[in-house]
């Protein structure tokens, strides 16, 4: 398969984005992450002024507040031509207007909550074949945060607690959007201790790439592989490609996995990793440059 020429923004998401808040708690649900930048690379990679974005608040339990709060965020960035997609049920997903929307903006967000929500309402749609269209040939931005970047992969996280990870079964795979292969996100990584989590699915399915996002932050994908780092936290790359043994088809559910050989990168804000190289660059000068020695070899 061709190079997409569209981009992906998968957002780790933050506290309570995308659900209920919690009842005991005042704090108010909000948008901050648009403040530390990624918001904004969203709108930079767009290459039209005034762009048309969508924003799909399905995997969200709270819709009218979500996309009230996008709304509001896009407008502070200077964006006034934001829509929202209230995609509730699968009849929802085949409504004409919704369709024409997403054949005609200039690029679309997924909101965090539920991401099984997601692929309920979109999977084998016309929907999402005209967004998987409009990634591969077009100058196209599909972005998401929390549940809606975790839906972006083949082979998709559920669900599975953090500390019941590494007992065999405890993570709970299924179905993605695939607009990416080889690899499987997991969101809210740092403060919700998901290394573990990560580390399971991938081994469950070999020759994959784990991308762990921390909250206030992402990665932007070009050409379906290249990673770079966006906003203020920590991304964790989890490569199970050189694992020399586990036991993960051995043990029954419920009992310890061992992992023999699997390697792990850490990555800041502008720090870059290679999926099908699977190489680390500290930069984009340290990626050209690297490109240029191979050119003059």
């Amino acid at each position: 398969m061709d190079k997409p020429k569209g981009k992906l923004i998968a957002v780790g998401g933050n506290e309570d984005k995308g659900s209920y808040p919690n009842p005991k708690s005042k704090k108010k649900y909000y948008l901050d992450f648009f403040e530390l930048g990624i918001l904004k690379r969203f709108l930079k990679e767009i290459p039209v002024k005034n762009p048309h974005i969508e924003v799909v608040t399905t995997a969200s339990m709270i819709p009218e507040e979500v996309g009230e709060r996008y709304t509001s965020a896009f407008g502070i960035l200077g964006v006034d031509n934001v829509q929202l997609m209230h995609i509730r049920t699968e009849e929802d997903a085949l409504n004409r207007e919704f369709i024409e929307r997403v054949r005609v903006c200039d690029g679309i967000m997924f909101s965090g909550g539920d991401q099984s929500r997601i692929t309920r309402m979109f999977l084998d749609t016309e929907l999402l074949d005209i967004l998987k269209h409009r990634y591969q040939h077009e100058e196209f931005i599909i972005a998401g945060t929390s549940a809606g970047a975790m839906a972006m992969s083949k082979e998709m996280i559920k669900g599975g607690s953090a500390p019941e990870s590494l007992l065999r079964g405890a993570v709970k795979m299924g179905r993605g959007l695939n607009l990416i292969q080889s690899v499987i996100i997991d969101t809210h990584f740092v403060i919700r201790g998901r290394f573990g989590r990560l580390m399971e699915a991938v081994v469950t399915h070999p020759k994959t790439i784990g991308i762990g996002l921390g909250e206030d932050t992402g990665v932007l994908i070009t050409e379906g592989h290249k990673i770079e780092t966006i906003g203020s936290n920590l991304v964790v790359i989890v490569d199970g490609h050189e694992v020399k043994y586990t036991n993960i088809n051995e043990v029954e559910p419920g009992r310890p996995v061992a992992i023999n050989h699997m390697l792990m990168h850490v990555l800041a804000k502008g720090n870059l990793y290679d999926i099908n190289a699977r190489v680390f660059y500290k930069s984009r000068e340290d990626l050209r440059h690297t490109q240029l020695q191979e050119l003059n070899q």
